[in-house]
């Protein structure tokens, strides 16, 4: 309370930096990667920015719940996954690594991106513990446009992941899509049309119903929202939602067995006044008010 939002550390809701996880609950991990992006770039800036706006934040729990996730669970920043830019093929082996060895000590990570590929390998170190997954995914875009083995794009990873029975299609479901894809490979889709029509509340029973008592990932595209409140990311989208629809839908999701979250394709040098950055790190912190309710066995 005496260390000015603006100074000091910037660590994701000031949460002490850590090397050591043996001890902790949740793992804040940044991934600055966005060399899969398709239009604009500077995700790879994302992590930094969130974890700055999250400072504003950091001063109190979030107001809509009656309790402070950050005295239910010891949260830890590990600071960022390291990889190359000089040898871009193996960030992919890179965020794996550091998120298997995560899932390995039953640590529940959140991830800040970073570009929306940086979910694939994430899945696939959680998948190794946990088996299929469902996936709860807010978006814009469907992301399963699909594509040759090997390739990395941030557009084509559920794809990949439900082909390779890394998540459940039938148990997963994607909200908020305003971009077309025919194909839904066995998806939930509840697009922007259907949920601006049937509202928050049946949105959230809808979730709830597809996935049940299953490990899941929930995995936020900042894109989800309207480009009036997310304006920095590399691919907007009109027609979205406000940042008060979307955290109502995260705070339903509280209950639900998770192993895993992520907030991804922030892109700061297209913010205002870090707005984005701002909804973001306030996402990121639902999330983990989310991870205070998830069941313990």
């Amino acid at each position: 309370m005496t260390e000015p939002t603006y100074a000091g550390l910037p660590t994701f809701l000031r949460r002490p930096p850590a090397s050591d996880f043996s001890q902790a609950d949740v793992v804040v991990l940044g991934v600055p990667y966005d060399l899969a992006t398709t239009h604009r770039s500077g995700t790879r800036l994302g992590p930094r920015a969130i974890r700055a706006a999250s400072l504003m934040l950091a001063w109190c729990p979030p107001y809509a719940w009656d309790f402070d996730p950050l005295e239910r669970l010891r949260v830890v920043d590990g600071g960022d996954v390291h990889f190359d830019p000089g040898r871009p093929h193996e960030a992919p082996a890179a965020i794996r690594a550091a998120f298997a060895g995560l899932a390995g000590q039953g640590v529940l990570p959140l991830a800040l991106g970073g570009d929306h590929f940086i979910s694939y390998p994430i899945l696939q170190a959680l998948h190794a513990v946990h088996g299929p997954l469902a996936l709860v995914h807010f978006d814009a875009h469907s992301d399963t446009w699909r594509d040759e083995v090997g390739r990395i794009d941030h557009g084509t990873m559920f794809f990949h992941a439900a082909a390779e029975g890394i998540v459940d299609p039938a148990r997963s479901i994607q909200l908020g899509m305003r971009t077309h894809n025919a194909e839904t490979h066995g998806y939930r889709v509840v697009d922007a049309r259907e949920l601006h029509a049937i509202g928050v509340d049946a949105a959230v029973a809808a979730i709830r119903e597809r996935v049940g008592d299953h490990p899941c990932y929930i995995t936020f595209d900042v894109d989800f929202l309207d480009p009036a409140f997310a304006p920095g990311t590399g691919t907007p989208v009109v027609g979205g939602f406000s940042t008060h629809e979307a955290l109502r839908l995260v705070r339903g999701l509280a209950g639900l067995r998770v192993v895993g979250m992520d907030v991804v394709e922030v892109s700061p040098p297209y913010d205002h006044a870090e707005i984005t950055a701002l909804a973001a790190a306030s996402v990121a912190q639902e999330l983990l008010a989310v991870a205070a309710c998830r069941p313990t066995a």
